[in-house]
């Protein structure tokens, strides 16, 4: 991909972006100072249209491009460069796979909010490590960033797509006692992903730890219970 062309996309993202939806994007993902995305710039472009253009550039664009746009300050730009580098992931073969999956892990203090995190993690790192060792995701875990730790749980999904909880389980160990609420809300929902599956798995893990969770890690964890068994959980009766 040329200059020009990375050029052309950018102009295509900016050209379908509004300072209404700008606004309301920079509340939503909490930019404010002292918040999680504090400084993160956004332009005001809707996920319809991030797909649109995804599709109409993903074959003709390089690692190099991607690295550029990832490194990029707005978020836009770093969005569909996660959204190309999966496209390419999902085509690629075995070797071309685990270039990739290298290129997401040396990227990874740019995956700086949990929609870049979740539309990622699992589809490339996850997805590549199914079959391999999965010791990379036990360092993630203990980083002191918090997108890395969250990207070691939702790499996860991967797993539990294949019905293999153990892994999951075992980081959301890890970060039970983690402070920040957007790790609570993750381990939940993979807790959560865990129980469409196995809802006996689920409930053996909640017995030992729901008493010591997080509130909102419980929370999404026991969402889809029958309302009698989320208040035993929630009352503390289980």
């Amino acid at each position: 991909m040329t200059n020009t062309l990375l050029i052309k996309l950018k102009r295509e993202l900016r050209a379908k972006a509004t300072k209404k939806r700008a606004k309301a994007l920079k509340w939503f993902f909490k930019t404010g100072k002292g918040e999680y995305g504090e400084g993160d710039i956004f332009i005001g472009v809707t996920l319809p249209e991030l797909r649109r253009v995804t599709k109409k550039y993903a074959e003709k664009v390089s690692l190099r491009d991607i690295d550029s746009l990832l490194k990029d300050k707005i978020h836009e730009y770093r969005m569909i460069a996660l959204a190309i580098l999966t496209y390419k992931y999902r085509k690629a073969d075995r070797k071309t796979k685990e270039v990739i999956a290298d290129f997401y892990l040396k990227h990874t203090k740019v995956i700086n909010n949990w929609d870049l995190v979740d539309c990622s993690a699992g589809h490339i790192l996850g997805d590549y490590l199914l079959d391999k060792d999965k010791s990379v995701l036990y360092k993630l875990v203990k980083s002191k960033n918090l997108w890395e730790r969250r990207i070691a749980i939702i790499s996860t999904s991967a797993f539990i797509n294949k019905n293999d909880f153990e892994d999951t389980l075992k980081i959301a160990k890890i970060l039970i006692r983690d402070d920040h609420d957007l790790i609570h809300k993750a381990v939940g929902w993979m807790l959560r992903e865990v129980g469409k599956r196995s809802l006996k798995s689920e409930e053996l893990f909640l017995k030992k730890h729901y008493k010591i969770m997080p509130r909102t890690m419980l929370r999404y964890a026991i969402e889809r219970f029958p309302e009698k068994r989320r208040q035993e959980y929630l009352k503390g009766m289980i």
